[in-house]
This record gives structure tokens, sequence and C-alpha cells, in this order.
């Protein structure tokens, strides 16, 4: 088994179980408007039904049939992607396996009740807003899209460096080298034979 298969092996079954766990939990204790806080109360616990998209948005009267087929896409594209990162890129790696345990642990209650996804980590309050409700799968959700992002920077500024050199390459004649500032400065030209 190679490497990313691997991180894979180990991500996607740690999350997902987690993430049931954690949702039976909170329907089994949260039930009925029961709320508990955590963290000395910075972390509130409040059961909820996410029938929408992220952040409760919510498309039509049953969207459950609108993001099954959407997830089931996305996660074969994630995995298209996954096959084709190199095996070096482990932030790339790592970050897919997240993207794909979240949003297969998202996927499970959607399939199996049109109640929406549990939710119950929040909301947060953060001064200026409240953070909405999430769950495990959301959060690597969120932490595997933001190493996603750092991937293809990191990726990007690779390729630019790249180009970069191969265009200086391109700009200097075959065996030459190119003449510094010093070699350049006037006055230091030198005639044939003196």
């Amino acid at each position: 088994m190679n490497s990313k298969l691997r991180i894979l092996a180990a991500i996607l079954p740690a999350v997902l179980l987690l993430d049931v766990i954690t949702k039976r939990w909170a329907l089994g204790t949260l039930s009925n408007g029961r709320r508990m806080e955590i963290l000395d109360g910075l972390v509130p616990l409040t059961l909820a039904f996410n029938r929408g998209a992220a952040f409760g948005i919510s498309i039509g009267n049953d969207p459950r049939w609108f993001f099954i087929p959407v997830t089931i896409l996305a996660m074969g594209l994630l995995a298209v992607l996954f096959v084709q990162s190199e095996t070096g890129d482990r932030v790339k790696v790592v970050s897919i396996a997240l993207i794909l345990s979240g949003a297969l642990g998202n996927l499970v209650d959607r399939v199996r009740w049109d109640r929406g996804v549990v939710d119950f980590i929040g909301p947060i309050d953060l001064g200026f807003m409240h953070w909405p409700i999430f769950n495990v799968a959301d959060s690597a959700i969120t932490c595997g899209a933001v190493l996603l992002g750092i991937s293809f920077w990191r990726e990007e500024r690779t390729r630019a460096r790249e180009q970069a050199s191969e265009a200086e390459a391109a700009a200097c004649p075959k065996g030459s080298r190119p003449v510094s500032s010093d070699e350049a400065s006037p006055g230091t030209e030198t005639t044939p034979g003196g």
C-alpha cells in the first residue's frame, strides 16, 4: 500500500467514526431543547438539523435530493484529484482525505433521513457575529479546504519560479552566462592587446 492510501486509510475511518459517535451522542443528550456548554461556556452545544448547504443556506423544500448527487459528484472529483496528487505532497493528500471524510460523514445523514445533517457545536459568539452550528464532519471539510488552498498556493509559487528560471535560461544564449552589473559597468572596457 502506498503512502497516499495509508494516509487516507488512517484519516477517513477516524473522522467518520468520530463524526458518527459525536452525532449519536448529540441526538441522545441534546434532544428536547437541552443545551450544554464546554470550555467555560465559550462553546455551547446545541442540537440542530441542517437541511440546507453550509451555514444553513436553504435550497428548496427538500434539498437532500439536490445535495446527495452533488456530494457524490464532488467526492468523485476529489478522488480523481487524490489519485493525480504527488505521493510526496502530503499537504494535498491529507487535505483531500479530510474533505472526503467530512463529505462522507454528512452524506450519511442526508441518505438516512430527511431531517438533515446533525449539527451540535455552537453557535459560537465571536463578538461581532455568531458562528453557525457545525459538526465534526464540517470541521474536517473546513480544515481540509484550508490545507488544499495552501497546497494549491505552494504549487502556483513553485510553477512561477520554474517559469521564471526557464525564461531566464531562454534569454541567455546557450553556453553563456548572465553578465553581472560589475562586469557591465562603464569604464572597464578593455581593448584587444591592451
